[in-house]
């Protein structure tokens, strides 16, 4: 397996959505709880990268082995049936990933405490019902929920506690403030996936996969799509009123025009190679404008 499809397998691309939002955490500790512990935060990343990448892989290897269309979904445009790999090489991966990926996370636990045990769990929980299972996350109308509020949100606020330590107490009030910081990623993710499902409405009927486009349409789905966007702004106005984060994160707002133009691409046509990177462009720029202008706030 060559390096080029190691990386589609495990879609590295889509990294941000799991990258970001660790920075972001490490932003919010540094300037609402003054704090930071770069060695811990180190060890997380890894972590969070080895087991994202382990998801995304599980991904294709279920949508591989599950996959109704046999002639032309599974050999032609799974990566698994188009680059002729072995499912049994793409398990032993999955397991090595998930193995380190646990084995750091118990170490963390050691030096911090259970609570980030439950967190961490939780997170490998919805990792692996996302796309396994009877019944895999990703292809119900839950699916944009788990992965934004599980990427966006817990994403951010392990990098937090990790970041913090004994000062975090998982209180209503923190976790309040966590959850508006990183909900512009939240929303972001969340559209994500609500675009790809968009894109891909007739290959998921085909496959038998009932996600929220199935019950409320293309139409409604596109106006959600729309409207969490909108959302998305509005919350980084309000942590900035209440000083949350450093007023230089309401320079994210100069990329308004930016986001509209790219939502007006989708809105335009639903194809999934033309239209859909526009979704990944909104999560790439707006999460990285937002974590620069709020670093930028920290100096």
């Amino acid at each position: 397996m060559s390096i080029k499809v190691f990386l589609e397998l495990v879609e590295i691309k889509a990294k941000t959505a799991s990258v970001l939002p660790f920075l972001l955490g490490l932003c919010l500790a540094a300037y609402h709880y003054h704090t930071v512990q770069p060695g811990l935060a180190i060890l997380f990343f890894v972590a969070m990268l080895l087991f994202n990448m382990s998801v995304d892989m599980l991904d294709n290897y279920h949508d591989y082995v599950h996959a109704v269309d046999t002639e032309d979904y599974q050999q032609n445009t799974n990566i698994i049936g188009r680059e002729n790999l072995s499912p049994k090489l793409i398990l032993g991966m999955l397991v090595a990933l998930v193995v380190v990926a646990a084995l750091i996370g118990v170490y963390l636990v050691t030096q911090l405490g259970l609570p980030l045990l439950w967190l961490g769990v939780f997170c490998f929980a919805i990792g692996f019902l996302y796309s396994s299972g009877p019944f895999p996350l990703s292809g119900l109308p839950v699916g944009e929920f788990f992965s934004g509020f599980t990427m966006g949100f817990m994403i951010t606020l392990i990098s937090v506690y990790v970041n913090t330590g004994a000062s975090f107490t998982l209180s209503w009030t923190n976790l309040g403030i966590v959850f508006l910081v990183a909900l512009p990623d939240e929303l972001w993710i969340s559209n994500l996936l609500l675009a790809n499902n968009i894109c891909d409405e007739q290959e998921d009927e085909d496959n038998h996969r009932h996600t929220i486009v199935h019950f409320i349409g293309k139409k409604w789905a596109l106006v959600a799509y729309a409207v969490k966007n909108t959302i998305a702004f509005l919350a980084i106005i309000l942590a900035a009123i209440w000083h949350l984060t450093p007023w230089t994160v309401l320079l994210t707002l100069l990329i308004i025009p930016f986001v509209v133009k790219q939502t007006k691409i989708l809105f335009e046509k639903q194809i999934k190679k033309e239209t859909f990177p526009s979704a990944i462009r909104i999560l790439l720029i707006g999460s990285l404008v937002q974590v620069v202008t709020f670093a930028i706030g920290l100096i």
